[in-house]
């Protein structure tokens, strides 16, 4: 097959939308790829190059299932430099990049009369305030999710409007919860209260999402590719180098190390199908080209999702580290327990122990992540300075179902860092989405069950 290569500039600076500013982009485009490149100065007039500068801010959501062992978790004092507790720890050479906000809840999480299902409900709750409604079937309904109103904000300046990624297949049949559908415990992103958005959990296949052509590589060139087991960056390797004389040295710099980390990543990925694994989940078979090495895995799936957001390919991404009820035994700790069962420790010492090890690991995955986003150029700071990342999970204290006080983390977006706000216990949760939201520049005056935005978050 003939190699069509050609080197694409894409410059929006006159047809974008009044919130986005001026952008120019530029994709390097061959045989059955396309890779878009991050903001290069040396090809923007002198005006622009400043303007650009000022980097659109993006949301990223980290979620890790099944609650948290809350009194190991919570500093017992609020405001700057409180002392960090046990699960905390692996976030403490990040202090200055997060904000820690206890006391949020979501009400709408509640039964309210329906079956007892505290994980069926919590989880559509956590990024939409809504009560989801109690069924198995397909007449699911929640609540549109605040990464939604950002993605649909920002649908038409980005290639993709958002991106969903995960680690565990979704379950398919029945219901996970009593009376609640699965689709309420796989995802935490809601297009529209009847449409939820399933989380991609394929390295694989989120790689060619990202750098397909269009996304509809034909076969033939797919396996003539893995055949010869050619990376995508050689077939756009010489426009790499004729754009290369056009650049300053430090643009220069940024393509190399830009580049590097996605060919690194197809190396990755590439040992991944060496090492897979097959799983039978509910009846699922899942594709054996999930890496075996879960950790692995997780780093793989957020290395793609920088990748996306340092190209502006999306502003919006949302990542879950396990189904909520996961049950995934964390082996690589020596825990051969699952973790839902763990999470209900009956306040038995060394479950609880057990659970701890589970979440300050958890929150270790969570810092590497941060420290990642902050390497990375993005303008004139870095990618986790124009992006708020939103850490947590749907339910607090896990062995009481409790989703009144989350654990909550805000990182990133140029916010102060070092802080302990202490909300008023049964403070919505919706006011710190609702900020985040203001704070992107989405002109939204409410959000699911808000009351006004997140008191004490802006200084």
């Amino acid at each position: 097959m003939k190699t069509n290569r050609s080197l694409k500039h894409f410059s929006s600076s006159t047809n974008s939308s009044e919130h986005s500013g001026p952008s120019r982009r530029v994709f390097l485009k061959g045989l059955g790829a396309a890779v878009a490149l991050p903001v290069m100065e040396s090809l923007l007039p002198t005006a622009m190059a400043k303007s650009i500068e000022q980097r659109p801010k993006r949301m990223t959501v980290f979620y890790s299932p099944n609650g948290m062992r809350m009194q190991r978790y919570t500093p017992t004092t609020a405001g700057k430099n409180y002392q960090a507790t046990p699960i905390l720890q692996p976030l403490e050479k990040m202090r200055e990049k997060y904000t820690l906000v206890s006391g949020l809840g979501h009400y709408q999480a509640s039964a309210f009369g329906d079956p007892s299902a505290g994980h069926g409900r919590s989880c559509p709750a956590f990024l939409t305030g809504a009560h989801a409604k109690a069924t198995e079937g397909a007449d699911i309904y929640c609540g549109i999710s605040a990464d939604q109103v950002a993605a649909q904000y920002f649908a038409k300046d980005t290639q993709l409007a958002s991106l969903e990624l995960g680690i565990e297949p979704p379950s398919l049949l029945g219901s996970c919860d009593i009376n609640y559908s699965c689709t309420y415990t796989n995802t935490i992103s809601w297009r529209s209260p009847t449409q939820a958005l399933p989380a991609m959990v394929t390295p694989s296949d989120v790689f060619e999402h990202l750098f397909g052509d269009g996304n509809q590589i034909d076969e033939v060139t797919r396996q003539k590719r893995l055949a010869q087991k050619n990376s995508i960056l050689d077939f756009i390797n010489a426009e790499a180098k004729r754009l290369n004389q056009n650049l300053g040295m430090n643009d220069r710099h940024k393509m190399a190390q830009y580049l590097e980390s996605i060919r690194d990543v197809e190396r990755r990925i590439t040992k991944a199908r060496e090492t897979t694994i097959e799983m039978n989940l509910d009846g699922f078979t899942v594709p054996a080209n999930i890496p075996s090495d879960y950790e692995e895995h997780v780093k793989i799936m957020l290395d793609l999702q920088m990748l996306a957001l340092q190209t502006d390919m999306t502003r919006v991404s949302t990542f879950m580290l396990g189904r909520e009820l996961s049950n995934h035994a964390y082996n690589n700790l020596g825990i051969p327990d699952g973790h839902h069962a763990l999470s209900h420790h009956a306040n038995i010492p060394d479950n609880i122990d057990k659970l701890v090890k589970v979440n300050t690991y958890h929150m270790q995955l969570f810092a590497d992540y941060l420290e990642k986003m902050a390497s990375i150029p993005d303008g004139d700071s870095n990618l986790l300075e124009n992006t708020f990342v939103i850490r947590g999970a749907c339910i607090g204290e896990s062995n009481d179902h409790d989703h009144m006080d989350l654990p909550i983390i805000l990182a990133g977006g140029g916010l102060e860092g070092n802080r302990h706000i202490a909300a008023k216990k049964h403070t919505p949760m919706c006011n710190l989405l609702l900020s985040v939201l203001q704070q992107m520049g989405v002109p939204a005056q409410s959000f699911g069950d808000s009351s006004e935005p997140l008191a004490g978050l802006i200084t």
